[in-house]
């Protein structure tokens, strides 16, 4: 049980962590660290770091995270699930409880599918090691993006009669799955998923698995209250549902890395300022 989980792993991730570390508590970061701000060559408006690269950056924060405590993992956040007075965040097969969650998943935010978030659990899911024994000598679709889609294809692959890729062609790919370049467009079906549309052509399906490198917010935490694109908050970076906070771009204009981190700051002592309310000391 961790007392603050860290969605994202950008400054204002890495700023909750530190701030929350400062105050002992035990904070995970969960986050693939490959946002725009790794790509930077440089970060001409950092406050004293001119010119500093964005990998470095990071890295910087990270390791400052890290050496207070945080406990720092790669991968995708699926959902939020509320449990009373603490959260369960699912990673594929593996969940991680937090007393406090605090957002910091950046501004862009994947478009679900037309047909996805209707047929979400019933013939849509987003962990093959979860539901993949549901189809077992069927054939099932996967929508890809990233490492994680190739290696949950393969392990569909030991499973399913067929199965059936959707993305860039990859060498690490089982030599048994078909690769198809063109951009699905649409999950079909009405009480269950029954296949997908590509390239204008309907291709039925058992079952179709979406994995993106992050997860669009309506899916992540339903209930969460926003402002066109980015998440509502207040001064304290309170979100609309209590315990949940967010921060950095994920909250709105103006994106800039200065602008995180502070919101990172304000979030993670909000959080444990909260949790010592409830008589959650450190």
């Amino acid at each position: 049980m961790f007392d603050i989980a860290v969605i994202g792993a950008g400054p204002a991730g890495y700023s909750a962590a530190i701030h929350a570390g400062k105050r002992g508590r035990a904070v995970i970061v969960i986050g693939q660290n490959t946002g725009w701000l790794a790509r930077a060559e440089s970060v001409a408006n950092y406050p004293g770091l001119p010119d500093i690269s964005g990998r470095a950056l990071l890295d910087a924060m990270a390791a400052q995270a890290e050496a207070l405590g945080a406990t720092l993992r790669g991968g995708v956040v699926h959902q939020v699930l509320q449990m009373g007075e603490t959260f369960a965040l699912s990673l594929g097969a593996d969940f991680v409880e937090a007393k406090a969650v605090i957002l910091a998943t950046g501004a862009k935010q994947p478009r679900l599918l037309p047909g996805e978030g209707e047929l979400l659990g019933r013939g849509v899911s987003y962990c093959g090691t979860c539901d993949g024994m549901l189809y077992r000598g069927k054939d099932v679709a996967v929508i890809g993006q990233g490492p994680e889609a190739v290696s949950e294809a393969n392990f569909l692959m030991t499973l399913c009669r067929s199965v059936t890729y959707f993305g860039a062609a990859d060498a690490a790919l089982d030599a048994r799955i078909a690769v198809r370049g063109e951009k699905v467009e649409a999950i079909l079906g009405e009480a269950r998923a029954a296949g997908v549309r590509a390239g204008g052509e309907e291709l039925p399906f058992d079952g179709v698995f979406i994995f993106r490198e992050a997860m669009a917010l309506d899916a992540l935490i339903p209930g969460l209250t926003m402002d066109g694109a980015f998440i509502r908050v207040d001064r304290q970076m309170r979100t609309n549902l209590p315990g949940v906070y967010a921060a950095g771009d994920c909250t709105g204009l103006p994106l800039q890395v200065a602008k995180a981190v502070g919101e990172g700051c304000v979030a993670a002592l909000a959080a444990d300022g909260m949790l010592r309310k409830k008589g959650e000391t450190p």
